[in-house]
């Protein structure tokens, strides 16, 4: 979470305080998982050099500001909230008037030519509403225009929108899966033609690897078991003015100290913390395991427009117990859950479980839907503070 913007300028017949300060707290969430190259024995995103990296977060319009990493994930703390780079799989989640989806060419090239990857598995981006849409830029103006700048590259994405829309809601776009990889690519896009010329090119020289017959029946065999897979997000909103307090210079001179009076160094033991505290307020923290599990967590502390987000992919068969050391930490009015799992995760069943908490603590769910897509499952839920 950044700095929030001054839109004096911009809002020059508007006297209220939230017109003239104002932070998109609201995040947009960009994951792709690349498919395990055939060719390609050591292909791995994590060989990105760092340049390449500051490079690329340029066209997002954010900045790494601190790093992390174990064997497993590296882990950044960004300007505007937090990348997360592993063996095949890249997540990018920005706040504020970032645009992500502006990178998403950059990315593919970077995949192709630095980590040895043509091609993709599965992707998703998702978001909440916007509080303020009509300040986003091109292509995050309305959910319409980035499903169709997706669209521009794929031709078999889907997009869902669940909730009220007319209310708090959550947008997603995804693959479904008929081939596999590049293939989704349209053809007709020169990033497509780069792909499969790098592809050609790694056959070529695998083709004088005696053991490639091997490791393609070992990745046949892997993609008929994918990895386990799994993310929770808790999208916080109407949050409890002492609990946002916390995360401002008023109150705390350093970010571990608001981790430690917080108590968000309780909420997945375990985790190192790479944490942040900006000036005059705000507060991202990433923490890693060594298993490869991260969480992330941002927070947007001012009343007009307080938010918090966390996400993890640690697994669990059962979330009510996170889910509820999350809101009991916060303290949000609202918030919305989603729970995705693959079919080989131990929290496929989580989903499920959503189903059932019908109350959690002084909360009660408002809303709830549950989708099943070619490779995930998919359970969204929202609740509600009862009434004081």
């Amino acid at each position: 979470m950044a700095e929030s913007e001054d839109l004096s300028n911009s809002s020059s017949n508007s006297s209220s305080r939230e017109d003239m300060h104002f932070f998109e707290g609201v995040e947009k969430l960009l994951e792709i998982w690349f498919e395990p190259s055939t060719a390609c024995k050591n292909a791995d995103l994590r060989k990105i050099p760092r340049p390449m990296w500051d490079a690329l977060l340029k066209t997002v319009r954010c900045e790494i500001i601190s790093f992390t990493r174990n064997d497993q994930i590296d882990a950044y703390v960004l300007s505007e909230s937090s990348m997360f780079v592993s063996k095949r799989r890249w997540i990018l989640k920005t706040c504020g008037t970032t645009t992500p989806l502006q990178c998403f060419e950059p990315l593919l090239r970077l995949a192709a030519e630095i980590a040895g990857y043509t091609e993709i598995e599965d992707l998703f981006y998702s978001r909440k509403n916007y509080k303020r849409p009509e300040l986003q830029v091109s292509p995050h103006r309305g959910f319409d225009e980035e499903v169709a700048f997706l669209d521009s590259f794929f031709d078999d994405g889907r997009a869902y929108s669940l909730g009220a829309i007319n209310r708090d809601c959550w947008h997603l776009y995804t693959l479904s899966r008929g081939g596999g990889g590049s293939k989704i690519l349209k053809r007709n896009n020169h990033l497509h033609q780069l792909m499969e010329q790098h592809h050609s090119q790694q056959l070529q020289q695998q083709q004088e690897d005696d053991d490639v017959q091997q490791l393609d029946a070992q990745l046949i065999e892997a993609s008929m078991q994918p990895d386990p897979d799994q993310t929770i997000e808790i999208l916080m909103t109407d949050l409890d003015p002492s609990v946002m307090a916390i995360f401002t210079k008023d109150v705390c001179t350093t970010a571990k100290e608001a981790t430690q009076k917080s108590g968000i160094h309780r909420l997945l033991p375990g985790m190192v913390i790479d944490d942040y505290l900006f000036d005059p307020c705000g507060y991202s923290m990433n923490g890693i395991s060594k298993n490869g599990c991260y969480m992330t967590i941002h927070i947007t502390p001012e009343r007009e427009f307080s938010y918090v987000s966390f996400e993890s992919n640690v697994a669990s068969s059962d979330y009510g117990e996170l889910i509820k050391r999350v809101t009991r930490t916060f303290q949000p009015g609202k918030f919305i859950v989603t729970v995705f799992a693959n079919k080989t995760s131990i929290a496929a069943n989580a989903n499920r479980e959503i189903e059932h908490l019908g109350t959690i603590d002084q909360w009660k769910r408002r809303d709830i839907q549950y989708s099943r897509f070619a490779s995930y499952d998919l359970t969204y839920a929202q609740y509600c503070k009862y009434p004081s």
